[in-house]
């Protein structure tokens, strides 16, 4: 499928409606596309980022179907496999192209995809590359979410390919993010799976995008954007260190005793004007947990004792955080044991990344009693009016 972007500018990449795991981890209940954009000028053509391999039919086919004849360069933004994979295809095709990149991508490349030295020429900052009649400038954008990632600007037509950032796993014949009802969900799912690590080093690639001052941002997963200023000020949003006066609950209850805590914290909070999200970590998948951990002031692990130490569950919702690194201020922990055990040295062995505060934790014995919803009630006080401190209280 071809979609038009601009006069001579062309999305040609696959829309990928079947996958539904991306990384072996991050769940894809929208599947996803890898978009390849081809720029035809007066006098030469080229192509920005490619497709997984399993996908270069499809590629392959957009580009018979517009005649493409010759390829004289290939412009690599990304050198994971998703974007970059089907390169060694296309210069098997088109053997006149050039892999044009920055030097640590070609590194990459020559290492991931066994590309030859002699195919590539190696570009910096504020380059660019004249096709005749279109000009593609080049932009380092760092860590958005490899470190060799650039971004590739359209002068002429002031679109920005922007690869990863700004992207959204989504797969969807639409052309244009405006046209597709889902796509600030799917858009916040990507940021907080793949770029919240990074979020600080985004602030900065965010005003390198925004001084271009583009008409379309296309990225290289999910539709572009007619409006730029949508998916922008919603990364502005995300990345900023402002939190909402929320708290997320992530529990596991093998016997119940862990389940009627968190459902008295929530009643708790409740009371005290705090907003509250619960996520069952049975049933929740990284992708929930991820776009709940963007905005939330506190996050609260609710674990059984298992083996003398928290339920792998829980242990796992503790690695994921500490991996994703949210803006949450304040962490708690709670749960429930037999006998004793290791839970909160465990978990907060595994928190160590987060720049938060850690509240006093409340671990009681077999099921509540009166005196333990005592607790529960404080422990509910105690998170409210650390947001009252923070400011987050409406």
């Amino acid at each position: 499928m071809i979609r038009k972007i601009a006069e001579g500018v062309y999305n040609v990449g696959a829309i990928d409606w079947e996958r539904t795991l991306f990384d072996e981890i991050v769940p894809l209940p929208q599947g996803t596309s890898y978009n390849a954009y081809l720029v035809i000028g007066e006098k030469k053509t080229a192509l920005i980022d490619s497709v997984e391999p399993e996908k270069m039919e499809q590629l392959l086919r957009n580009l018979e179907e517009l005649k493409v004849k010759r390829i004289d360069y290939i412009i690599s933004n990304h050198a994971e496999q998703d974007h970059s994979g089907g390169i060694p295809y296309l210069l098997e095709r088109y053997p006149e192209a050039m892999v044009v990149t920055n030097q640590k991508c070609k590194e990459f490349e020559m290492d991931l995809l066994h590309i030859p030295e002699d195919k590539f020429m190696v570009i910096g900052e504020g380059d660019s590359l004249e096709l005749g009649g279109k000009t593609l400038k080049f932009v380092m954008t760092p860590w958005v979410h490899w470190p060799e990632t650039m971004s590739t600007f359209l002068v002429e037509d002031s679109i920005a390919f922007t690869c990863d950032f700004f992207g959204s796993h989504a797969a969807t014949s639409h052309t244009f993010a405006e046209e597709y009802d889902h796509i600030y969900h799917e858009a916040k799912r990507y940021y907080a799976e793949i770029m919240m690590p990074f979020r600080q080093i985004i602030t900065r690639n965010i005003r390198k995008i925004e001084a271009l001052q583009p008409n379309i941002i296309a990225p290289s997963h999910g539709p572009a954007y007619r409006d730029p200023g949508f998916i922008i000020n919603a990364y502005k949003e995300w990345t900023s260190p402002n939190t909402k006066n929320e708290v997320l609950i992530l529990y596991v209850s093998m016997h119940g005793s862990t389940k009627k805590m968190v459902d008295a914290l929530v009643n708790y909070l409740g009371d005290e004007d705090v907003q509250v999200k619960v996520r069952d970590l049975v049933t929740a998948n990284l992708g929930e947990i991820a776009i709940d951990m963007v905005d939330v002031t506190t996050i609260i692990i609710a674990t059984s004792t298992m083996l003398a130490g928290p339920h792998p569950n829980a242990v796992y919702a503790a690695y994921i955080a500490n991996a994703l690194k949210p803006k949450a201020k304040v962490v708690g922990i709670m749960g429930s044991y037999g006998w004793g055990g290791r839970t909160v040295e465990i978990l907060k062995a595994n928190l160590g990344a987060l720049r938060v505060e850690l509240l006093e934790p409340v671990l009681i014995k077999g099921l509540p009693k009166e005196e333990d919803y005592k607790r529960i009630k404080e422990f509910a006080k105690k998170i409210a009016d650390k947001h009252r401190e923070l400011g987050v209280v409406k």
